[in-house]
């Protein structure tokens, strides 16, 4: 790449861009689980958007129902003004969704990020229970703006708001202590009228954390979390910002669980076709906003409901995907653990279609990700230390690209390996 390509980006855009930098070419077309770049170059991406592209790159299934909207002149920006194609999607969701898991839940649609959901439901979680604490977990991430970053872990993230961050208490992750987490601890603290620990309004928590270093929790321990919160009238919100939309297998991460969160955040992929759309989704006597009491002008993303609720229709109609999605990542995971007992020093852990290469030495992790674009393979670093390799292709990604994602991520840690 010559300089002159990337002048105007390094000349007017500011420092904070990220990923560009991981990934220094000029990307220029993409389709289903593949981007190239402008001098024709092919990279299989292993990252699917952090997550907002499940269905893959210009999925044409969405992509037609969207052009035939906007053809069609469909409204694109209605506010929470009630339209045709947010009728669609609330049935939808209704009738896919809801009614065959057994959920009441009413639907909110906040401002279109997983921040924005973020900060609604601990609004929504404060203003019912008239509480303003709330527990978090450590290594958690749930968005960038003041409130989701009271509830998020990384120093670094935390550093960046520039002003305290109250009214949020972290408590151990599943496997963040050397034993077993039982939530004793957690138990005597909130019923002990000494313990300096305030009773909460919520517990805001991650069934998988993707950007804390693909640590999943288990099912027990979910289990456990919500008896708890339910029997001292603590809301347990779920943050299925990027677990959710069927990135573990089932639709929702926490069915695995068989629980029922209060309330359950959603955006990412909610939108289908990588279009900005974010939900809440609480228990209906929870729904006391006032009118306006939370809003925001990009709501109401008409553009996004219609992708969305062709992604709901196509894909959550049946069991089909869940089946797909949990075959796959059980490949994943067995190509791994193979390739992790042939390498000292790197261990794997994972559910359905997010999977962590966790390095012991966390410079390598990085190193394996470069080579890995080099070789024409998008993978990202995630953790404390930044020590883990996360894998998250889209859902439709196929066998063999699976197959020869692997083998480009095998090739990449073998090169890592021999230079060390």
């Amino acid at each position: 790449m010559t300089i002159a390509e990337t002048t105007v980006f390094e000349a007017l855009e500011s420092n904070v861009r990220g990923y560009c930098r991981s990934w220094p070419t000029v990307f220029d077309t993409a389709r289903g689980s593949w981007l190239t770049d402008e001098h024709g170059k092919d990279y299989l991406d292993f990252f699917a958007g952090a997550g907002a592209l499940n269905y893959g790159h210009n999925n044409p299934i969405l992509k037609q129902a969207l052009i035939d909207y906007l053809t069609g002149d469909g409204i694109t920006h209605g506010l929470d003004m009630s339209t045709v194609a947010k009728r669609r999607l609330l049935e939808t969701i209704r009738d896919v969704l809801l009614v065959p898991r057994g959920l009441d839940y009413k639907v909110q649609f906040p401002g279109p990020t997983g921040a924005n959901a973020v900060e609604a439901a601990l609004k929504l979680a404060r203003k019912v229970t008239g509480r303003t604490t709330v527990l978090n977990f450590t290594n958690a991430f749930h968005g960038m703006t003041l409130g989701a970053l009271s509830v998020t872990g990384n120093a670094a993230k935390r550093a960046g708001a520039g002003v305290p961050l109250v009214h949020a208490t972290p408590m151990p992750y599943d496997g963040y202590l050397a034993e077993p987490e039982d939530f004793s601890w957690m138990r005597r603290a909130l019923d002990d009228a000494s313990s300096g620990l305030d009773r909460p309004a919520a517990v805001i928590v991650e069934t998988v954390q993707g950007e804390g270093g693909v640590n999943v929790a288990r099912v027990e321990w979910l289990r456990r979390l919500a008896d708890l919160c339910a029997a001292r009238g603590i809301l347990l919100i779920v943050d299925d910002v990027q677990m959710g939309c069927g990135r573990t297998g089932p639709f929702f991460s926490f069915e695995v669980a068989g629980i029922s969160p209060d309330i359950v955040t959603l955006s990412k992929s909610i939108g289908g076709y990588g279009l900005p759309m974010a939900l809440v989704l609480m228990r209906a006597e929870l729904d006391q906003w006032a009118p306006g009491e939370h809003n925001g002008t990009f709501r109401g993303n008409n553009a996004a409901f219609v992708t969305a609720d062709t992604a709901l229709r196509h894909y959550w109609s049946d069991g089909r995907l869940t089946d797909a999605t949990l075959a796959k990542g059980d490949r994943i995971r067995k190509h791994l653990t193979a390739l992790t007992e042939n390498f000292p020093g790197i261990t794997t852990r994972g559910r359905g279609l997010v999977h962590g290469l966790v390095f012991d030495d966390a410079s390598q992790a990085a190193k394996v990700c470069r080579i890995a674009f080099e070789l024409g393979l998008l993978v990202e670093t995630s953790g404390t230390a930044d020590e883990v390799v996360k894998l998250l292709p889209p859902l439709t990604t196929t066998e063999d690209e699976i197959a020869y994602g692997l083998g480009l991520l095998t090739r990449a840690v073998e090169t890592v390996r021999d230079a060390h």
